[in-house]
């Protein structure tokens, strides 16, 4: 099969089937969204979300973040995955943040970046939920994904990004990130990927394989 025929049949399966797709974090406006996507690396969501309300309460904006005492913000977010680094970034982002964009999520991915504890993946997912930016940001189970259905070969994030932009739509392209990423968490896991009910085996390259090296 064609690279750009198992895009077209997979993006068709999504489209028709998952047409609402998005994050599972909870976050009511820009600033939420970016201070969840920074706690959620190497953490899973559902921890994030347990976190945040009593950080939001506390920190309600990003002045008040800019503001706060890193001490403070650790101690909130004891329970997720290394709460000393991401307390000093999410303190240090809001300065920046405060200091360059008047408080508010700067726009593009390049902006974005230039923030303290921001990399691409967490660019690209604010830039996308937030403005539609025609991104797709690859995390763990992007990545995983990507590589068993055949769509990218990529060695790295980067890598696969580059692929998986090359051949999905711009328009489809903040949808996808979700698209992608559902049918890691829930699928296509990484231990125990449910294969054989899996709606996508028929173009996946992976289950592909798998079957003819059963049948040798």
């Amino acid at each position: 099969m064609r690279i750009s025929d198992r895009y077209a049949a997979i993006l068709d399966y999504f489209s028709r089937n998952v047409p609402v797709a998005q994050s599972e974090l909870d976050f009511g406006s820009p600033y939420e969204l970016l201070v969840a996507v920074m706690l959620s690396a190497q953490c899973t969501d559902r921890r994030v979300n347990l976190t945040t309300p009593a950080l939001f309460r506390r920190f309600p904006d990003m002045p008040s973040l800019a503001a706060a005492d890193v001490e403070e913000v650790k101690d909130l977010i004891r329970s997720i995955s290394y709460p000393n680094s991401k307390a000093a970034h999410l303190v240090e982002m809001a300065k920046m943040s405060v200091a360059y964009y008047g408080g508010e999520v700067p726009a593009s991915v390049e902006e974005l970046m230039r923030l303290p504890g921001v990399g691409r993946k967490t660019a690209n997912v604010v830039a996308s939920i937030v403005h539609g930016e025609p991104v797709i940001a690859v995390d763990t189970h992007v990545f995983r994904v990507s590589h068993r259905l055949g769509l990218s070969r990529g060695r790295t994030p980067e890598a696969v990004e580059r692929d998986l932009e090359r051949h999905v739509p711009a328009q489809l392209r903040p949808i996808a990130h979700h698209w992608l990423i559902l049918h890691g968490r829930y699928i296509c896991t990484s231990r125990s990927p449910q294969c054989d009910t899996c709606p996508l085996s028929a173009w996946c390259l992976e289950y592909g394989r798998r079957k003819i090296e059963k049948n040798l």
